[in-house]
């Protein structure tokens, strides 16, 4: 019957390969069948239901046994010997699996389920101390096979540098001191400041969460193996190594080390225009003093425009204050996003 449907449809127009599809075979199995005049559909039709599957009974019996008290804490595979042990068969170890798995009934029990790592809170920025990132990276030393720590913390709304350590180890103990003084010198109050940072083992040190709680400061992370929940540590890093006085070869001592850090950080808060900051210098933006010299740049356009007009088609370049610094943004629909600039 399928082989003469497909001929038919071949000679109203339609393509071999088509009409076989549609009848289910590939055309290599329609070609055989030409060959062999008896064997016009050779395919295996539906068996049915298997003999040796579970009855209705069976199954309520299996379920009924993995969810009841005693064993709805184990997994089939610790279900069926102990049922071996005390004499009983119901199933197979396969067939509990599957079973559940049917139901719906094979998932993680709240005791033993999986941390869930959803995406950080979104923490917005309105201004300096309010949210800072921290994060430690490699540095090269003379010895193979050893570095050298770089700890920095960046504040999210003004890019600055808050504090630095260079140190032969990786510490909670480091970071947790490199913290405690950035937030006195800076005057950070209780409940004021979100400080992010990855999953690394300082990062969750118990020394440094416990300096955290005691300062009245929040923690937050990122999700493990997740590489852009930490951005803007991330990005500061990517400068440093980027720049072109970053040393090609090891730092020969924890000194140099230090010596270029501090260097760096003091180019890095008080001369880079940061791009992201419309092109202020970090110490500038933390300090206050950001809406002056963009004023300034505002009235230099303004001038400009009204000199040659014919050189703009529209506004002048946006010199106005970025507002608000967003830490892992919650994506917003169009209609979302009016709603909360409203």
């Amino acid at each position: 019957m399928a082989r003469e449907l497909i001929q038919e449809a071949v000679c109203s127009g339609a393509k071999l390969w088509k009409a076989c599809e549609v009848v289910g075979i590939t055309v290599r199995t329609y070609q055989r069948w030409g060959k062999s005049p008896g064997e016009a559909d050779a395919r295996h039709a539906s068996r049915g239901r298997p003999a040796n599957s579970l009855s209705a009974e069976e199954k309520a019996e299996l379920i009924a046994i993995a969810t009841s008290e005693r064993f709805r804490e184990l997994a089939p595979s610790q279900i069926v010997p102990i049922l071996a042990e005390q004499g009983v068969y119901v199933a197979s170890e396969s067939s509990f699996y599957r079973v559940l798995r049917q139901e719906k009934l094979l998932t993680h029990r709240e005791g033993s389920r999986p941390r869930q790592h959803g995406r950080p809170a979104e923490y917005i920025a309105t201004g300096p101390d309010q949210v800072w990132s921290w994060d430690i990276t490699y540095l090269r030393s003379a010895l193979r096979g050893q570095f050298y720590y770089l700890y920095l913390v960046v504040d999210v709304w003004s890019r600055k540098i808050m504090a630095w350590e260079v140190a032969v180890q990786e510490s909670s103990e480091i970071a947790s001191g490199m913290i405690t003084r950035a937030s006195m010198e800076n005057g950070v109050d209780r409940d004021q400041l979100v400080i992010h940072s990855d999953n690394g083992g300082p990062m969750k040190g118990a020394t440094l969460l416990a300096t955290l709680q005691f300062l009245g400061i929040v923690a937050s992370s990122s999700r493990p193996r997740v590489y852009d929940d930490n951005p803007y540590s991330e990005a500061l890093f990517r400068t440093l190594k980027y720049r072109p006085e970053y040393p090609s070869l090891p730092f020969q001592s924890l000194q140099d080390a230090q010596q270029w850090v501090e260097g760096f950080v003091n180019w890095y808060n008080t001369e880079h225009r940061h791009s992201g900051i419309r092109f202020v210098t970090p110490e500038l933006r933390h300090a206050g003093q950001e809406a002056q010299v963009l004023a300034r740049r505002k009235e230099v356009y303004e001038k400009a425009k009204k000199k040659n007009p014919s050189r703009w088609t529209g506004a002048t370049r946006n010199w106005s204050p970025i507002a608000e610094v967003s830490l892992n943004p919650v994506t917003r629909s169009g209609e979302e996003a009016q709603r909360a600039s409203a």
